[in-house]
């Protein structure tokens, strides 16, 4: 509520030459500033050696596509079902790995996981396997985050189970510790 002592303020009704001003202004300092960009950020830890603005691209993660795994498929060959990347054991160089089975033209093949890294510029090879093809089981629910891999495993109580129909279901995360990969979660299957 304005004072009765106070005058009525010009300003305080708006014209559309008011508005049309605003916008115009608005629009030119939106203008200037896609134009005039600051410079990029470049953080280092005390003491650390100034390094130039272009660092070199990270490695690529080992191509699937180009390791023979170690899986009997006798005349049929073998097939990466899931991959998924990640610096798992903290190198700063990407792993890969990846969810490969036999083809079969029908069924429900066994699933392997296998974790495959390349040193340098060498060829890809597989360094672990975290679920071996005799153990019967399929992989669902398959991640790899924060240097774990995750997975769901399917599985089966017994030889009388169809290979249709999985009856067990287990949680298991494995990680890099002291040279090899170690299974972390506690293996509690359970009936689906």
């Amino acid at each position: 509520m304005q004072h009765p002592a106070v005058p009525e303020l010009a300003h305080t009704t708006a014209r559309p030459i008011h508005w049309l001003a605003t916008a115009a202004a608005l629009a030119a300092v939106i203008g200037g500033s896609a134009v005039l960009q600051p410079d990029p950020a470049n953080a280092a830890q005390s003491g650390a050696k100034p390094h130039s603005r272009t660092a070199a691209a990270p490695a690529p993660a080992p191509d699937p596509a180009a390791v023979d795994f170690p899986l009997d498929c006798g005349p049929v060959k073998s097939v990466v079902k899931k991959k998924a990347s990640g610096d798992l054991d903290g190198d700063g160089r990407p792993e890969t790995v990846a969810v490969v089975h036999c083809e079969a033209g029908s069924g429900t093949p066994p699933d392997a996981v296998y974790v495959i890294t390349r040193a340098g510029s060498g060829k890809p090879r597989v360094v672990a396997t975290l679920v071996d093809p005799k153990e019967r089981l399929n992989v669902s629910d398959f991640a790899v985050r924060g240097g774990a891999v995750t997975a769901t495993l399917l599985g089966y109580s017994s030889p009388n189970v169809p290979r249709c129909c999985p009856d067990r279901e287990d949680k298991a995360k494995w990680r890099w510790n002291d040279g090899t990969f170690e299974r972390t979660d506690p293996a509690a299957a359970r009936s689906v």
